[in-house]
């Protein structure tokens, strides 16, 4: 009897304790809405609920589990501790942390992607619209060119998957723990302890930069494909990028990328079938092929811009670490790296060679431009509603990161935050965003140069965190486990992406400088 009424005053107390964590999480997870960490789609949303449910009937279970146990002799040892899961022992000696006391949801119970949903994501990263420039890198690279495509296939698959290597450390049995989450703890790592948050800020910086870059990309290459679709009209590239950027204002006032995520997807798979219809084009031309004009020799003076094209179509580590921890099998992360790498280096190089045998020293620097106008104006619009779409993802994606460090800063920050107790945007974090577009708009109007500026970003930030950051990172945090040809590796790396880096980057603020004295000038 005596059972049966602590059982009962347990179920109690238990359903209590359940109702005030479900309140508190509803509380935590408002803020968090607030802050613009919204689930991305609905089946993401349900997922998570259904992980919920699967938490809860695991605590009941557990809970049952504890009584039974002290029903026949006590409480249990361990309180409920499960072994070998080395996911919660981030530093290989403490316990798994019970979720009966912590209320939250097992990071097995989380929803988490195949290696083939991660492969797609990393397509879609390294084989965007940004390979329409590729190319206008063989015109200046010749077969150079083309061997740097192959070549920075296999730097960027390496690097990434060092990079990776670098967020786990061994443990007292030689186990392998992840012990870092993000490419800015790797960063933090390597800086400590003497400056701890130097290396976080560097990446934060370069992020950003990158994100910004990318919307100027989108702004440019949209005013360019309406120019060049629609010739007999009396706007200019600068014009028609004013239209573009006037509709893409709205992005100001964004507070999730559910909508515009679900059209993104339509808008990936129609620009892989424009370049399919553009390889098909190619081929049919293959008579007319100038084989003759693919050199060995290169434009010294351009090819650099040429090496900051091609490594920015490969950037994708930024957000590999994230990836990575989500997948089902993170042991399948470096096959998934080898097949989607080998796959975009075969189409890049493939789509790159064709469209420059097809035209030659005419190739210019968006590749769809060749394109007879009949053709020309149905791909580019499809191309233009792409850059649009896809505009809202790296600037939001930079808002984030600005607000966390300028307004939300857990009290450290210079400004006030920008929203609001019930979470509504306040009028200087309406500012900042919509400063940003119009900062866009600007660098498109007064640089409407695609190949410029993306060479730019690649050679500054591309080559950064692609080449020089993985490789660097691991030589500091994995020396002691390291092998003599891994050291050679990555010190190789560190200098030819030093020197490309440099060099492509002063040949690119040359060109940038002078297309900017032809403007104004003009």
């Amino acid at each position: 009897m005596a059972h049966l009424i602590r059982h009962k005053l347990t179920n109690k107390l238990t359903n209590a304790a359940h109702t005030v964590s479900n309140k508190s999480q509803a509380k935590v997870s408002g803020v968090f809405a607030r802050l613009g960490f919204q689930a991305a789609t609905d089946e993401e949303g349900l997922g998570f609920a259904e992980c919920d449910d699967l938490d809860y009937d695991y605590r009941q279970g557990m809970q049952m589990d504890v009584l039974q146990g002290e029903e026949e002799g006590g409480p249990m040892d361990g309180e409920g501790d499960l072994e070998g899961d080395s996911h919660y022992q981030r530093d290989g000696t403490g316990p798994r942390p019970s979720s009966l006391k912590t209320g939250g949801s097992l990071d097995e119970d989380k929803p988490k992607i195949t290696s083939w949903e991660a492969g797609w994501n990393v397509t879609n990263a390294i084989q965007g619209m940004f390979v329409l420039g590729l190319p206008y890198a063989i015109l200046h690279g010749g077969y150079l060119g083309l061997f740097l495509i192959i070549f920075a296939a296999v730097v960027c698959c390496y690097t990434g998957k060092i990079l990776i290597a670098c967020l786990y450390e061994e443990n007292e049995d030689g186990i392998k723990v992840r012990v870092r989450d993000s490419y800015v703890d790797i960063a933090n790592a390597c800086c400590a302890p003497r400056f701890p948050a130097l290396g976080g800020h560097v990446v934060n910086v370069a992020q950003i930069i990158e994100l910004v870059m990318t919307c100027i990309l989108y702004v440019v290459v949209s005013g360019n494909l309406m120019y060049n679709s629609f010739p007999g009209f009396p706007v200019s590239q600068k014009a028609w990028s004013v239209v573009a950027t006037a509709a893409l204002l709205p992005c100001a006032f964004l507070k999730n990328l559910k909508a515009v995520s679900k059209f993104s997807l339509l808008c990936t798979l129609a620009h892989f079938v424009i370049n399919v219809l553009v390889i098909a084009y190619c081929l049919s031309r293959a008579r007319e092929w100038a084989w003759e004009k693919v050199k060995f020799y290169i434009d010294v003076k351009k090819f650099p811009i040429s090496i900051g094209i091609i490594v920015f179509s490969y950037t994708s580590q930024i957000f590999l670490p994230s990836l990575e921890g989500n997948m089902q099998k993170p042991s399948e992360f470096h096959c998934m790296m080898d097949w989607t790498h080998i796959a975009a280096c075969v189409l890049k190089g493939l789509f790159a060679l064709v469209a420059y045998l097809t035209w030659a020293d005419a190739t210019k620097e968006v590749i769809t431009d060749n394109l007879p106008s009949t053709i020309r104006a149905v791909v580019n619009l499809f191309l233009v509603a792409k850059a649009l779409l896809s505009y809202p993802l790296p600037f939001f994606a930079a808002v984030e990161v600005l607000e966390k460090s300028l307004f939300q800063d857990g009290g450290r920050a210079l400004f006030p935050d920008c929203y609001g107790p019930g979470g509504q945007l306040k009028s200087w974090g309406l500012g900042l965003r919509v400063g940003l577009v119009v900062f866009t708009l600007l660098m498109a109007v007064f640089v409407p140069h695609f190949a410029l500026l993306m060479g730019l970003t690649g050679s500054l930030t591309g080559a950064g965190l692609c080449f020089l950051l993985p490789s660097l990172f691991h030589l500091k945090l994995q020396w002691r486990n390291l092998l003599w040809h891994h050291v050679f590796f990555d010190v190789a790396i560190f200098v030819i992406g030093g020197i490309c880096a440099i060099s492509g980057f002063i040949h690119s603020i040359e060109g940038l400088i002078e297309a900017f004295r032809n403007t104004t000038s003009a």
